[in-house]
């Protein structure tokens, strides 16, 4: 954005808030709204400021609060004596993902090195989180030996087709496309690696999703060919690690990080699941599987903590229930963490996809 210069007072109160701006860091982004290239606007009438906000992730359930923290910055920080500000978002698609999958702008790989680190269900809210802020969502179930989607937004069923195409089921709002439509609940899946590649690659591409600004893949544990096929066959805009707090986890974290790293996929941070217990009873709080270990492993790697989910029995009961946490709860403290977490990855990827060039890089495998 280019900022005019103009004669004082104009000039004073433009180079105030400009200066304002810059040091104030907008919390989803982690950065400044300058930097970030969000401020499409800002002008001054008199000694009113007019501020526009241009955002690349979905934000339907911020803009109010994000619009009084900035009014306020500018009030107490600048000589104006009134402040408008005005927020619009929208997210850009990756050139790449639009090309390659129709109908998809992003896609974001949940992963875990280790299960049952409650990755899936990890995975299912941040998706309804960041449809509850305005996005259209839809969520693969890429965990093709276990898979969990149906069960946890309360699917069942054959998905139609048109035109030689499935349709997603639908759940609380969710585009989801799962092996678990198409076999038993309770059928084991027994295939080898070429046909575990080949049903993955026939649910992308035969499933006929509509309009999305992002599709979750929950992914598998561990770093077999279900993500390499993922990572080597389409374009994955970013991934997201899953893990709680105690050493066996984050050993196995590690090598589903570096596994992205190796084949240039960027990871957005890692999510620490079960990370506190609070006694419903007493209040008492403990930390059952240690504390600080995604912290560590962040600090360790050069990237972010996003967020940490307690381990918590509404959690569960609403993964039972095929009514997660964010739908049962949506005012709720858990709903509002998700919505948090879910905020600052979308934001980021918003970053990367302002300053990534839109071309697709060479994927390095090392034995």
């Amino acid at each position: 954005m280019t900022f005019h210069r103009f004669a004082t007072p104009l000039a004073g109160l433009r180079q105030q808030a400009e200066q304002s701006l810059s040091e104030w860091i907008e919390p989803s982004l982690g950065c400044d709204l300058l930097s970030a290239g969000a401020v499409r606007e800002l002008r001054i009438d008199g000694s009113q400021l007019h501020l526009s906000v241009a955002l690349g992730f979905p934000a339907d359930g911020y803009r109010d609060t994000l619009s009084r923290a900035l009014k306020a910055l500018l009030i107490a920080h600048t000589q104006a004596t009134s402040v408008e500000v005005e927020i619009h978002w929208s997210v850009r698609p990756a050139s790449i993902t639009h090309q390659t999958l129709p109908g998809v702008k992003h896609m974001i790989a949940v992963a875990s090195g280790k299960g049952g680190v409650g990755k899936s269900t990890t995975a299912v809210n941040l998706a309804l989180a960041l449809a509850a802020d305005g996005a259209r969502v839809g969520m693969l179930d890429a965990d093709l030996y276990g898979p969990s989607q149906p069960r946890l937004l309360g699917l069942s069923g054959l998905p139609d087709t048109l035109d030689g195409k499935m349709q997603p089921m639908i759940g609380h709002g969710l585009q989801c496309m799962s092996i678990g439509f198409l076999v038993d609940e309770e059928s084991p899946v027994i295939w080898r690696g070429p046909m575990i590649t080949q049903a993955l690659m026939r649910l992308l591409q035969e499933t006929h999703w509509h309009d999305l600004d992002y599709l979750i893949v929950d992914l598998p544990p561990g770093t077999g060919d279900i993500h390499l096929t993922l990572a080597q066959r389409m374009p994955v805009s970013a991934a997201l690690i899953v893990t709680t707090p105690q050493d066996l986890a984050l050993l196995d974290a590690r090598k589903g990080l570096r596994m992205f790293e190796k084949v240039n996929v960027p990871v957005l941070g890692i999510i620490e699941n079960m990370s506190l217990h609070v006694c419903s009873q007493c209040g008492h709080e403990e930390h059952i599987f240690g504390s600080g270990g995604a912290q560590r492993m962040a600090d360790q790697y050069g990237s972010e903590l996003l967020g940490q989910l307690p381990l918590d029995m509404r959690i569960r009961m609403g993964a039972d229930d095929g009514v997660p946490v964010v739908i049962a709860e949506p005012t709720g403290a858990l709903a509002r963490t998700y919505q948090t977490i879910a905020r600052r990855a979308a934001a980021r990827l918003s970053r990367r996809a302002q300053h990534t060039a839109s071309t697709v890089l060479p994927t390095v495998i090392e034995a």
